[in-house]
């Protein structure tokens, strides 16, 4: 499905950042764009940054659950900083997933920027439908221990350079106490 990112410029609040840029909400089924202005107001610009297309895949089913049972279930949103800082825009929106699991993961990695954007109430519906039709829990299957006895044989133990049988893990080079003379 297509989904438009939102995106907002802010002011920056330190001299060192003049802008701030923050995507705050998802057009569901959108047409392409390219930072078109969708909203003004004072030095606030609200931008149809990109739309990206969102892929659900039968195997990450349990990772959408997770996403779905969140407090605010959200669409993860990774973004890339441009090189050049004389563009106007400096950030790319690579990728949405719905996935809790695949936006960890870029989150874990501190070279893409990730947020979290509430989804709409349709796109949790169609979600919910996807993992409704294809997750299959998993049966959990404890594993059995092998029956094989490894404790009979005493294979390696002690240093090798010992040659009584007697006191196999004392230090070589070392004599015994009784042996004092």
């Amino acid at each position: 499905m297509p989904v438009g990112i939102v995106v907002r410029r802010l002011p920056g609040v330190t001299r060192w950042q003049k802008w701030t840029w923050r995507p705050v909400s998802l057009l569901p089924g959108a047409g392409p764009a390219d930072w078109s202005v969708l909203r003004q107001e004072g030095e606030a610009v609200e931008y149809h940054a990109v739309t990206l297309p969102l892929e659900l895949h039968r195997a990450d089913t349990e990772a959408y659950l997770t996403t779905l049972s969140d407090k605010v279930p959200s669409i993860y949103v990774v973004m890339r900083p441009l090189e050049e800082i004389e563009q106007d825009v400096p950030l790319e929106v690579s990728l949405i997933t719905a996935s809790a699991f695949e936006g960890q993961d870029y989150a874990d990695t501190g070279d893409v920027l990730v947020e979290k954007i509430p989804m709409p109430p349709g796109l949790i519906a169609w979600i919910r439908d996807f993992v409704a039709m294809h997750h299959e829990e998993e049966i959990f299957v404890k594993r059995k221990r092998d029956r094989a006895r490894i404790d009979l044989e005493e294979d390696g133990i002690g240093d090798p350079r010992i040659r009584q049988l007697s006191d196999v893990y004392r230090a070589p080079g070392r004599k015994p106490k009784d042996s004092l003379q």
